[in-house]
Formats: C-alpha cells, sequence, structure tokens
C-alpha cells in the first residue's frame, strides 16, 4: 500500500469535507472512490478511435477539401489569388 501526498485548494477541501459528512466514509475511501471513478470515466473517452472522433464529424465527401491531393499546389494558388483580389 502506497501512502501519498495531496494538495488541495480551498475548494477540493470544502467539497471533500462536504463529500465526508453526507457519506461518513474515510478521507481515503472518497479519495480511493473518486480515482475508480475517474478511471472508469477516462477508459469511456479513451476507448474512441482517431476515426471514430473523424467520422462523428460527418464532413461529407471530400471534408473541407477545395479539391483534390492530386491538384493541392494548383488550388492553394487559385485559393491565395481569390483571397488577394477582394
Amino acid at each position: 500500500m502506497g501512502v501519498r501526498t495531496v494538495r488541495l485548494d480551498d475548494e477540493a477541501e470544502r467539497t471533500l469535507a462536504a463529500v465526508r459528512q453526507r457519506t461518513g466514509l474515510t478521507i481515503s475511501e472518497v479519495l480511493k472512490r473518486g480515482l475508480h471513478a475517474y478511471a472508469a470515466a477516462s477508459l469511456d473517452d479513451a476507448a474512441e478511435t482517431p476515426y471514430e472522433v473523424y467520422r462523428r464529424l460527418n464532413l461529407g465527401p471530400g471534408g473541407y477539401a477545395v479539391a483534390a491531393a492530386r491538384d493541392a499546389k494548383a488550388a492553394v494558388v487559385a485559393v491565395v489569388a481569390a483571397k488577394h483580389r477582394r
């Protein structure tokens, strides 16, 4: 079993005291349960792959592309030229 030193700001101290008063748990037990809850929540967030994030964005065919990748250099020239004509 490890021993840790944790620094809490005033707001966190008040929250910890309120949780202890409502539940009757020790400081160690409150912190352990909080750590377990955070670990479970963070696993759900971390399980999403980059592909799933991209798919959720639903950019449609080609996303925000203004041209095909093979025409990228010409497209950049056209976009910059159009911007400077304004």
